[in-house]
């Protein structure tokens, strides 16, 4: 699934390419994906400039005269830029043709994404209200984690993935930053100590920012949106390595079942 670094990696990807661009024209060959895409999108779109191109949590929000496109890549999407004339796949569900002839297109095989459409203030939509800050953000901090965590008795692992405490932290991320600060997925977090997650707040910022550069983690599904896949993914010490030696100990890496996600871990290293 696209986590923060591929969703990320496909803002930068795009928006050269369509922001301040106008939009002639919106093809809709399959709209019943996680939510229906609405019916009304080509009239609602076309004729509006692409104003503002942004990012929240796994969302990525396009700002137009009248409102906002929330376009969520779900668990198997992709979005890339191609010419208008380019003929579509089995699973290219929406397009967005703009004047300079270019072609935003959404190809999802699994149709878990979502392309939605408001003409209100982004601030109070129910799919973004209650997202927790951005872990790239400065209101991540240390204090704020450690005052959510005394309130969760829950593992670690599931609870830095709540979208409600940190958005964008999605499975594969998860486990690399709990590996790279010695944490025990399985500790409950309210048991974490301050020292714990200072660690855990740095190995967060420190594998974004990283993965970002690397353009993303390229696994099963994704391709970022101009075409190229990220690299992140030869980089990776925790997530899809169980049995194999822990890079920092060498002992064979555990890996189990966690809240329905893959979860690895050196019970070694980590605490």
């Amino acid at each position: 699934m696209p986590e923060l670094p591929e969703v990320e990696t496909t803002l930068r990807g795009i928006a050269p390419h369509t922001l301040g661009q106008r939009v002639t024209a919106c093809v809709v060959r399959n709209g019943r994906l996680r939510w229906p895409v609405p019916e009304d999108l080509h009239s609602l779109l076309s004729g509006q400039t692409l104003l503002e191109l942004k990012r929240r949590g796994k969302y990525l929000l396009l700002r137009f005269e009248s409102g906002h496109v929330l376009w969520h890549l779900g668990m198997s999407g992709s979005l890339r830029i191609l010419e208008v004339a380019a003929a579509p796949g089995k699973h290219d569900h929406v397009d967005v043709l703009f004047a300079n002839g270019r072609c935003l297109r959404f190809n999802d095989p699994r149709r878990f994404g979502a392309v939605l459409w408001t003409p209100d203030s982004l601030d109070e939509h129910p799919l973004l209200k209650h997202l927790g800050p951005e872990p790239l953000s400065p209101s991540f901090t240390v204090d704020y984690l450690l005052g959510n965590a005394k309130r969760h008795s829950l593992s670690c692992k599931p609870w830095v993935m709540d979208a409600k405490v940190v958005v964008g932290v999605g499975n594969i991320y998860a486990n690399e930053a709990l590996f790279a600060a010695g944490i025990h997925p399985l500790k409950p977090a309210n048991k974490l100590t301050r020292p714990q997650l200072t660690r855990l707040v740095l190995q967060i910022q420190s594998i974004l920012r990283h993965a970002i550069e690397r353009g993303g983690t390229t696994l099963r599904d994704f391709v970022g949106g101009d075409g190229k896949p990220g690299y992140f993914a030869q980089e990776l010490k925790a997530y899809g390595r169980g049995g194999k030696p822990c890079v920092n100990c060498g002992k064979p890496l555990m890996e189990k079942r966690l809240a329905q996600r893959s979860t690895v871990y050196c019970t070694l290293c980590q605490r």
